[in-house]
This record gives C-alpha cells, sequence and structure tokens, in this order.
C-alpha cells in the first residue's frame, strides 16, 4: 500500500501541530484544513445561508432536539454529508487518563445527538457512518456504524485501533483508512470486504463437494472433511498455526505426491486433536479438540481438488464473515440446496436491526452506569472499589447467556458475539486504564465465548457449522482486539451450546405415519428443486421426500436457561403448516400448545418466549416474524400476553427481509418484547432505497413511541402520565355492606316508615353500577353510619334487631377485626366519600365495569352508592360533560383494566391522571349546559319508557355511529324511537365537539365525531380513526406532563378548591404555595421512592429521570425520599463524565445528550 503523503510531509505536519497547547477553537479548523491537505483530500466549503446546501463545512448549524421537545440552536465542528459528523477538543489532556477518556465520552454523546437531530431531507441515503473525534495535537478517534440508522457508534475498526495518535499518519494503511472515511466511508464497512471474500470461499468450496460427490463420496463425508479443512485455513491465517503452514503442506503435497494427501493432513489433524510435536510442521501445535478433528478420516483427492483447496487457503479467513459465512457454507455442503449459493442472503444490517435492541441496549446502558458509578468513586478516592465494580460488570457480561431457538447456522447468535466482544473490549480497555496494564488477563479464563450463545436447531448439519461459525467468530474477534491468540488449550471446547433437537415439543417416541394400504405417509422435504423441463426454471422435485410422523406423548420443549432470546423462527403460515410440516407433527404441537388460536408456526415460539418474559425467566427477547404478527388470528397469541405483565419495547411492524433459506424477498416484522408495564418505539418504513453492492435494503423510518399494542400501533406512553394533585381527593368507591342482612325489600322498608316515619334517614336507597346501566328493582337498606351501637338500637330499635339476627351471626365468625367488632356497621362505610359530597345536591356517578362508559348525575340526598359504582365529588355539569365526552372515555379505555371483556373505570389512572381543559368561559358554559340536556334527555326517556336502560341507548347508538342499519331489528328500532338516539347523537356530537375545541384539538374533532367507539371499546377501527386515537392519547399525556411540571411549581388547577384546597388561593398563574405544597405533599409523599444505595442503580434512576425531561439538581432530588441533593450531585458528575448528560447553565437544568 503506497503512501498517500510523503514522510517528510507528515513530520512537518507534526512539527507543527504535535502537542500543540492553544486553544480549542482557534485551533480546530487551522489543523483540519492542514489535515486535510496532507491527505490530499477537499477542503471545506464556505458555509451558505441557506442550510441546506451546507454538505460539507466548519459550524454547521443544527437545531438540536431536547428531550422536553423543543430544540437548541447547536453547531457541528465539521459536517460532512454521508460521510461523518466531526467533533474537535483540545482536551490538553494526557492520553490514555481518565480525564482525557470522559472528554472523549462527552464529545461522541454529542455528536450522537447531533445524528440525531439532523433534518429528514439531510438523511435521505442514510445517517452518516461515522463519528470522528479530533483532540488537536493529540489524537483522532473513529466511531462507525454502517447500517445508517443513527443506532450505537462504536470504536472502529475495534476497541483496540480506534485511536489513531499523530504518529500514526506516518502509516500508509492509515492513511488510506481517513481518506476513504471522507471520500467513500461505506469502503471501510468490514462486512462488505468481508461478505466478497466469503462468497469467494463458499464458491471454491462448493466446487469441490461437487467433485468429490461426483467421484461417490457420501454427502455427509464430504461435508465434514470440508469443515476440518475451512478451520485449518482460518488457524494458519489467525496464526493458531505458522502462517501459510496448511498452504505450504497443501502446495507440497500436490507438486510432489498428491497421493500423500490423507495420510499428511490426518496426521495434521490428530496432532491439532491432542496437541504435540508436528513433525511437518517443525513446530509444537496446540490442542484444539473440541470434538471437531476427532474420527478422522480424510478423503483422498486428485492434483486438481487439491489446487481448490490451495485456492480457498488463500484467501485471508481473518475477514471471513460469520454472519453469512454459515448461510453460504450450509448450501455449498448440501447438494439439495447448493442451487441457492448465488442467491441472496439475510444482510448483517437487517440482523443487527433486531440484536442491537434486543441484547446490546440494555448492556451498554448499564455498562454506562457502571462506567458512572466508577467515575464517582474515583473522585471519592476509592480507586479499589471502582476497579471493582467495573470487574463486576466483566465477570456478569461473561455469564451473560444468550439463546437462539431456531438457530440455523448461527448468523443471530455471531452478530450477538461480536457486539458482546466489542463491549468486552471496552471494559477490558478500562480496566486496563484503572490497573496501569495489568488488568485481567482472557488466558485465566474470563472472557466472553462461545459458551455464552446457545441454540436449538433440528437440522444436523446447520447445528455442527453453527458450532464452527461461533469459534471463527470468536477468535477473530479476540485476535483483532489482542493482535494475537494466547489461548489455554484446548483452543475448541465441546460446551455443547448448540444442541440438535426440536424446539416445541419433546416425546416419548415416534413413527411413520401410514396410509390406507399400510404405505408410509411423505411430504416434499422443501429442499430438492429440479430443473422445469418446459421453462428451465427450478421447481419443487416431488421424489424429494420425507416421512410424516406420528408422535406419542408429546409435551413442551424446555429451552436452556439464559438472560436473552433472539432468533428468526420458520416462517410457515397458519394454513401451510400441514403441508410443509405434516399432519402428525402439526398436531401434536396444536395439541401441546392448544391454549393458543390458529396462528402462524413462528407464534409458538413468540408464546413461548413471551412465557419466559412474564415469568422472569429471561430479561427479554427480540423475534423475526411474519408481518402478519399484527392480525386478528396472531393477536390472539400476543394480546394475553400484554395483559400479563410484558410490553413491547420495539416494533418494526413492515421491513424488508432476505430469506436466509431461498434468498427470496419478503416483508416481515421485528418485536421487542420486555418485562412490566412499558412504553416502547414503534418504526413504521416511509422509504425504501436499493444499497449499492449490497442485498441490504436502505431503509428511512418515522418514528413513534408510547404503549405497543397487539396489532404493533402505537399508543401514547400511558404508564408515564402521573396523579394529579389537582384531581385528588374527587373519586371514591361507594359503600360496601359486608352482610346481605343489611339489605331490606321495598315493602319492609314501607312498613317501617308508616309506623316509624322517623327511620327514613337509615333506610336510603342503595346505587349499584347495574341500577344505572340496566335499571334494576331499587334496594334499599339499613345504614348507622357514624353511631355507636346503643344509639343505633335507640334510634331504629326494629332495624338493629334486623342486622343483629341476619348480620351479627356471620361478622361474628369473620377474621377481620372491625368486621368483627363494628358488626352493625356497613363494611366500609366510606367517610370520606360521605364528607365529599355532604354539602351537594348532586354527583357524578359511573359503574365500576361496563360495557359503556356512561357517567350520569345522582341525588345526594335519600341514596347512596355501593361498591360496584366510582363516586365522583361534583356537581358541576362541565365535570359530567368532559368525562361524558369521547376524548375522556378514549383515555379510560386505554388506561383502565378489563374485567372478562368490560372495561373497569379506575380513580388512578382514569381520573387522577386526567387533564382537564382550561377554557373560555362562554366554551365552559356551552359544554354545561350539553351536559345537563343528555343527562336530562335521558331521565326523561326513562321516566316515559321504564325498560328503557342505558345499556340500550347505547348500544343502539353504537350501531348508528357505526352506520349499520336497524331497520330489520324490531328490538334495536323500538330503542331508537323510544330513546329518541338521533337526538341522544346529536347532543354527544355537538357535546364532544365543544371538549375537543376546549382543548384546542378542533383537527381531531373533525377525525372523531360521530365515528362508533365513542363509549365502548372498538377493536376493528378505521386507520385514520385509530392513528386520530393515537394523537389523542399522546396529546392527553404531554398536557398530563405539563400539569405536573405546573404543580412541582405550585400551580395547581383544583376542580372543587373550596374543598380540596380551601386556604389556597389560586390566580391564572399560580396559587398559595403553601397551601399548594402542603396538598401536594400529602399526595406525593407515599410515591416517592427512596434514592438507591448502589452507585451504578443510582445513576440508572437519574437517567430515567432526564430521559422524561430536563431537571435542576433540586427537582431531580425532589423525587425522593430525604431529598439526597449531593449524592444526585454526584451522580450528576458523574453521567456528564460518561456522556450521558449535560449541564445547561443558561436554565440551570440537566439533560440528556
Amino acid at each position: 500500500m503506497d503512501a498517500i503523503a510523503t514522510s517528510s510531509a507528515v513530520s512537518s505536519f507534526l512539527e507543527r501541530w504535535k502537542g500543540n497547547s492553544g486553544s480549542e477553537r482557534s485551533n480546530f479548523q487551522s489543523f483540519m484544513r492542514d489535515l486535510c491537505t496532507l491527505l490530499d483530500l477537499p477542503l471545506p466549503d464556505p458555509g451558505e445561508g441557506d442550510t441546506s446546501q451546507n454538505s460539507y463545512v466548519f459550524e454547521r448549524f443544527i437545531a438540536s432536539p431536547r428531550v422536553d421537545g423543543n430544540t437548541e440552536s447547536r453547531y457541528i465542528d465539521l459536517y460532512r454529508r454521508d460521510c461523518f459528523v466531526l467533533e474537535g477538543k483540545q482536551t490538553g489532556k494526557q492520553l490514555a487518563s481518565r480525564s482525557h477518556q470522559n472528554a472523549i465520552n462527552a464529545a461522541v454523546a454529542q455528536a450522537e445527538r447531533y445524528i440525531r437531530g439532523l433534518p429528514f431531507e439531510e438523511v435521505e441515503h442514510g445517517r452518516p457512518p461515522f463519528i470522528v473525534i479530533v483532540d488537536v495535537g493529540n489524537a483522532i478517534y473513529t466511531y462507525s456504524e454502517f447500517t445508517r440508522t443513527g443506532g450505537n457508534y462504536v470504536p472502529f475498526p475495534d476497541p483496540r485501533h480506534f485511536e489513531i495518535r499523530l504518529d500514526d499518519l506516518h502509516k500508509p494503511e492509515i492513511q488510506h483508512r481517513l481518506r476513504q472515511l471522507w471520500l467513500d466511508p461505506d469502503k471501510l464497512d468490514p462486512s462488505k470486504h468481508a461478505a466478497k471474500v466469503t462468497r469467494e470461499v463458499s464458491t471454491k468450496l462448493a466446487e469441490l463437494a461437487r467433485s468429490l460427490e461426483r467421484s461417490g463420496y457420501d454427502v455427509e463425508r464430504v461435508a465434514s472433511f470440508l469443515k476440518r479443512c475451512l478451520f485449518t485455513m482460518f488457524a494458519e491465517d489467525v496464526e493458531l498455526l505458522p502462517r501459510e503452514s496448511f498452504q505450504s503442506l497443501l502446495v507440497d503435497i500436490k507438486d510432489r505426491n498428491p497421493e500423500a494427501f490423507p495420510q499428511a493432513v490426518k496426521a495434521l489433524w490428530d496432532t491439532m486433536n491432542a496437541g504435540g510435536y508436528s513433525e511437518r510442521l517443525m513446530q509444537t501445535v496446540k490442542r484444539f479438540n473440541g470434538g471437531l478433528f476427532k474420527n478422522i478420516d480424510p478423503i483422498p483427492l486428485n492434483a486438481s481438488q487439491i489446487q481448490l483447496l490451495i485456492d480457498a487457503s488463500k484467501a485471508d479467513w481473518r475477514f471471513v464473515e460469520p454472519a453469512i459465512f454459515g448461510t453460504l457454507l450450509e448450501r455449498a455442503l448440501d447438494p439439495r440446496e447448493r442451487h441457492k449459493l448465488g442467491a441472496h442472503y439475510t444482510p448483517r444490517a437487517y440482523v443487527e436491526r433486531l440484536v442491537m435492541p434486543t441484547l446490546i441496549e440494555p448492556l451498554r446502558e448499564q455498562w454506562g452506569d457502571i462506567r458512572g458509578a466508577a467515575e464517582t468513586l474515583l473522585r471519592q478516592g476509592k480507586d479499589a472499589k471502582a476497579l471493582q465494580e467495573v470487574q463486576a460488570f466483566h465477570y456478569q457480561l461473561c455469564q451473560t447467556h444468550v439463546l437462539d431457538p431456531a438457530c440455523g447456522s448461527a448468523n443471530f447468535l455471531y452478530v450477538a458475539l461480536e457486539h458482546m466482544k466489542r463491549l468486552e473490549g471496552e471494559v477490558l480497555g478500562f480496566i486496563s486504564e484503572l490497573t496501569r496494564g495489568q488488568g485481567v488477563l482472557e488466558s485465566e479464563g474470563l472472557t466472553v465465548d462461545p459458551h455464552q450463545f446457545l441454540g436449538l436447531e433440528l437440522n444436523p448439519r446447520a447445528a455442527q457449522i453453527a458450532e464452527l461459525v461461533l469459534w471463527i467468530g470468536y477468535l477473530q474477534w479476540h485476535y483483532r482486539l489482542n493482535d494475537r491468540l494466547d489461548l489455554p488449550e484446548p483452543i475448541l471446547k465441546d460446551f455443547k451450546n448448540i444442541e440438535c433437537r426440536d424446539a416445541l415439543i419433546e416425546y416419548d417416541s415416534r413413527e411413520p405415519e401410514l396410509d390406507e394400504t399400510g404405505q408410509p405417509v411423505t411430504i416434499w422435504d422443501g429442499i430438492s428443486m429440479k430443473v422445469s423441463p418446459t421453462t428451465g426454471e427450478l421447481i419443487p422435485d416431488e421424489t424429494g421426500r420425507v416421512n410424516v410422523y406420528r408422535y406419542h406423548n408429546p409435551h413442551q420443549a424446555e429451552w436452556p436457561k439464559a438472560d436473552y432470546i433472539i432468533g428468526n423462527p420458520p416462517f410457515i403460515g397458519e394454513k401451510r403448516m400441514r403441508d410443509s410440516l405434516g399432519d402428525g407433527y402439526v398436531t401434536a404441537v396444536r395439541n401441546v400448545y392448544s391454549e393458543l388460536p390458529a396462528c402462524d408456526f413462528v407464534m409458538y415460539w413468540w408464546h413461548k418466549a413471551a412465557e419466559l418474559v412474564a415469568n422472569g425467566d429471561i430479561k427479554q427477547f427480540g423475534f423475526i416474524t411474519t408481518n402478519s404478527i399484527g392480525q386478528t388470528k396472531n393477536r390472539g397469541v400476543t394480546a394475553p400476553h400484554l395483559e400479563n405483565n410484558t410490553h413491547i419495547r420495539l416494533a418494526i411492524p413492515d421491513h424488508p427481509w432476505v430469506d436466509g433459506n431461498d434468498g427470496a424477498a419478503v416483508r416481515i416484522s421485528m418485536t421487542v418484547l420486555a418485562s412490566g408495564e412499558g412504553s416502547g418505539v414503534r418504526l413504521k418504513v416511509t422509504a425504501e432505497t436499493a444499497s449499492a453492492g449490497s442485498d441490504a435494503r436502505h431503509v428511512q423510518f418515522s418514528s413513534a413511541s408510547g404503549r405497543i399494542f397487539p396489532d404493533l400501533g402505537v399508543g401514547a406512553a400511558l404508564v408515564e402520565a402521573k396523579g394529579l394533585t389537582a384531581n385528588s381527593g374527587m373519586v371514591f368507591q361507594g359503600v360496601k355492606l359486608v352482610g346481605d342482612g343489611f339489605l331490606v325489600s321495598p315493602e319492609q322498608r314501607e312498613e317501617w316508615l308508616n309506623s316509624f316515619p322517623e327511620s327514613q334517614r337509615f333506610l336510603p336507597q342503595l346505587v349499584a353500577g347495574s341500577d344505572l346501566t340496566k335499571r334494576r328493582s331499587p334496594r334499599y337498606c339499613i345504614d348507622f353510619f357514624g353511631l355507636d351501637s346503643d344509639s343505633a338500637r335507640k334510634n331504629f330499635p326494629q332495624g338493629f334487631q334486623k342486622i343483629l339476627s341476619d348480620v351479627r351471626p356471620f361478622r361474628s365468625q369473620s377474621k377481620d377485626k372491625f368486621f368483627k367488632e363494628n358488626w352493625w356497621l356497613f363494611g366500609r362505610g366510606r367517610g370520606d366519600m360521605r364528607h365529599a359530597i355532604s354539602s351537594l345536591k348532586r354527583y357524578i356517578a359511573t359503574s365500576e365495569v361496563s360495557k359503556h362508559r356512561i357517567f350520569v348525575f345522582l341525588d345526594a340526598g335519600d341514596s347512596i352508592a355501593d361498591g360496584s359504582l366510582a363516586v365522583v365529588a361534583l356537581e358541576d355539569a362541565m365535570t359530567l360533560g368532559v368525562l361524558s365526552s369521547r376524548l375522556h372515555v378514549c383515555w379510560a379505555l386505554a388506561q383502565g383494566g378489563l374485567l372478562e371483556s368490560r372495561p373497569r373505570w379506575q380513580n388512578g389512572p382514569c381520573f387522577l391522571n386526567f387533564p382537564f381543559p382550561n377554557a373560555t368561559t362562554d366554551l365552559l358554559a356551552r359544554i354545561n349546559d350539553l351536559a345537563n340536556r343528555i343527562d336530562a334527555h335521558r331521565k326523561a326517556q326513562q321516566a316515559i319508557y321504564p325498560g328503557l336502560t342505558l345499556t340500550n341507548m347505547y348500544n343502539v347508538l353504537e350501531l348508528v355511529n357505526a352506520g349499520k342499519s336497524i331497520h330489520n331489528k324490531p328490538r334495536e328500532k323500538e330503542i331508537y324511537e323510544n330513546g329518541l338516539i338521533e337526538l341522544v347523537k346529536e347532543l354527544h356530537d355537538d357535546l364532544d365537539r365543544a371538549v375537543f375545541e376546549a382543548y384546542g384539538w378542533s383537527d381531531l374533532a373533525d377525525k372523531l365525531v360521530g365515528c362508533p367507539g365513542a363509549t365502548t371499546p372498538l377493536t376493528d377501527k378505521r386507520s385514520d380513526q385509530a392513528e386520530a386515537e393515537e394523537e389523542l392519547l399522546i396529546r392527553l399525556v404531554d398536557l398530563n406532563k405539563q400539569r405536573a411540571e405546573e404543580e412541582s411549581r405550585g400551580v395547581v388547577r383544583w376542580l372543587r378548591p373550596e374543598y380540596q384546597a380551601p386556604d389556597a388561593i389560586q390566580t391564572e398563574v399560580d396559587i398559595a404555595p403553601k397551601a399548594a405544597a402542603s396538598k401536594m405533599e400529602a399526595v406525593t409523599s407515599k410515591s416517592k421512592a427512596a434514592f438507591p444505595k448502589a452507585i451504578p442503580d443510582q445513576l440508572r434512576v437519574l437517567r430515567e429521570a432526564l430521559a422524561e425531561r430536563s431537571h435542576t439538581t433540586e427537582s431531580l432530588a425532589e423525587l425522593f425520599k430525604r431529598k439526597p441533593i449531593k449524592s444526585v450531585e454526584e451522580g450528576l458528575q458523574s453521567l456528564v463524565a460518561v456522556g450521558v448528560a449535560e449541564y445547561e447553565a443558561s436554565t440551570g437544568t440537566w439533560h440528556t445528550v
């Protein structure tokens, strides 16, 4: 490789710049111009007024996004479109010092932030693949992300060689690397070079395999022989054997005595298996073992066949790409699949798109917290403790297990291994800094290695190739990170980490299925092809058949224990399963998983992995599935899991894919499932363009965050909504009797009232949820609330006697002390509710569980709500109107749980978190009027038609909104006429429009008013309605966050201030802080969490808090009990040190980078 710059030119550059200690701003641009001149690169252009024209400039303007949704003006030090974002520093720090590394980390984080903020038109062909950090006068640091999605930028080419010191500019390979980074950065993508090498190697192996099969050798013997050959080629290239020793052996045998090939190769492989001195190589050979070189039986080769091996050995096996090598090798070695050798393979970029968020991003988040903890401890002078924290993380990393339960030839597992090795390289680098080079060595046995990468694979050949791929990948990365392979023997270990077995079922035995003539039933093997005599195209070869089996005692297969699961299970549609897999197997699988509905084959893997997540057995999983995962039949699998303490963290509903089996272009979905409730990110493909020289299409996404539903639609991040002080103390559950003896028949009540009129105050009507919705006959009860037993006996002896005889015997057996000792009182008398409504003439009520979410006014006089009602202690019709609007119902349906299939309305998520509008007086008066009219209309029609229920009325209203005819439905038509449903619809539509206007969201009114699903869940919505409802929820969550932020400053928009905060004075801007603060403290102090004791956990909670919004040090400390200011300050400094957060002096706030 010829140098671009002469040695004298480089020396002159170094003399001018090396160790320069001037200011960053004054020196950076001069340094970069000199560097460009040195490497014969174009100089940056002058800046244009139109930012979009600035494709290669200094100080490139960008509107950088903030976590609060705002942007701030920033400037990229040097930007080159489609190539890099470059940030300049002049640290003045000693290289490899902690302060120097922290400065570089912060610069990388800043550059990543700029990349995320590049406008769409700027990244039409992808985000820049490189981040470059220039420490003027010291070094250049390069980081790459070749998928161009703006994901994780990792040290390039690896954690050992990403630092280019200025003296390195003498090296021609460094000059060419920087030049390509400027002019054609994609050529630096090692996977593209490796893919080319791998294709060439696979073609030669296939040619040799074909030749040997024509010579009459068994396919399996040929495959085993060639796998040993290729590993030996790899071993010499990474110097596990002397360089070119195997290649020289092959040349010597070919030229001198081809007949000696079997004996010569067997002697070498025997030595590799056992270890020891090799006379042929004239040196000691390491012990490889691991099973690869057992039972050796080399195939005799002629001179031309040996030449094919020589040609393959000339490839640089250090750069064979394991992510595709397994697939191509499988095709090369299987005569039934050899026709696919030139076909496309699953691109590495697609695999990374799933592996990174499933596995690597969580690990890197943990590593960031550990780095920050170490920084904190180092500042405290606790160097040994800092080292202990980092070493503990390294140990944890080396014990993290990853499972692919349909691993094929291990392309997903290899990508996981590579990125974990990259991360390990960074960790070991940190340990080396802390120990001044005396870190734990891999030769001591602590390292990320193949034993952590587990696979299940039904195809024996693919399983064997998977093991080989993982070992080659592991050894490649060890070589890159250490520049040598100094490993403990045996080099290869038989970890048995790839199991050849079915992933779904185990069974006691199986036998061939027989037809009516007693002959075995067979199906096409799904692989064998032949040339059509008509078209010349490949078509299925019907003679390639496999038996169909009957399975005895099938049961669920157990998966190996792991921390994360990744993979690409088989794509077989539900209707094709029997044709592809046979009746016996499909029947066995469906019987074993009988709880699942009819679904695509891949969903059985999804179900098993989801159970492991829900049970806490794995942290999360990510799968490629058919893109029909969001359709009705497959939602029957996903929906129950999403209601069982899991959530989708990432979803890409419709993504291009290249099937690794046959190279076909297909569409798939990606989903990552994690435990607990939470929000996720849905990426929607907005544009696709072909990538030159790659099977991967360049994909552009739009991103939406929120709760991801079974159909992979996204809603607002509802779980992030916070309880609002303004809504506190307003909703109550009704009374719970705890004893049917309190109930009184209407006849008995009437008799008592006639003989003892004063008893009326002890005999209220008991109103239940079903009384609101279904109009049951009235029920009454005996209520002695507030009286002791003597007073109750004295004031109403007849009622007391009934309770004495009908309730006391039951209560005396209760284990609840209150029930037992206060047997004459309701089990839950709800004194707080009674107090809240005592000064009201009416209050709002809704059935806690109901098909339709309907709110009504109830008189506060002679009735009391039972436990099936939720009571809202407000009497103004404006509140009734907002609660009755489809805005609140949409919120409540999304937030509330379900009882069976009926929605549940709960105070916390449905009301306490709900932000009410802040509208003009005239608009509030209109809402007030419409709500009163709706309530009065319903009651008037029910008075005329006693059999008319609210459930009846809203069932028919739903039909009307859906545009369904009721003319041939006599019952529905009768309800329509008696309830004057068209008038109900008009009133509700007017109310909905008024409420939308009150929020300032009339744009959504046009899309939602009059649509079905206004009061009850609607499963099959039009896409435009679903999108509008998602937008509505997002806006409500955003408004909730605004109100919560207001309340943190003491601004509380009380719903009923004279009751909730009688001493507070509320204005449009603020309220008296003492009253607000005391009320807020009462509501929120219980929910405050203790600040974690472990430093990594402290940094995690601080990082998560900053991810929600910007904070001052004070407001962050306020989130936790005892307000740990000092610990929060320490944590924030550490987050800055590792490039996760930054401080904005102008506002005094901290935010994520």
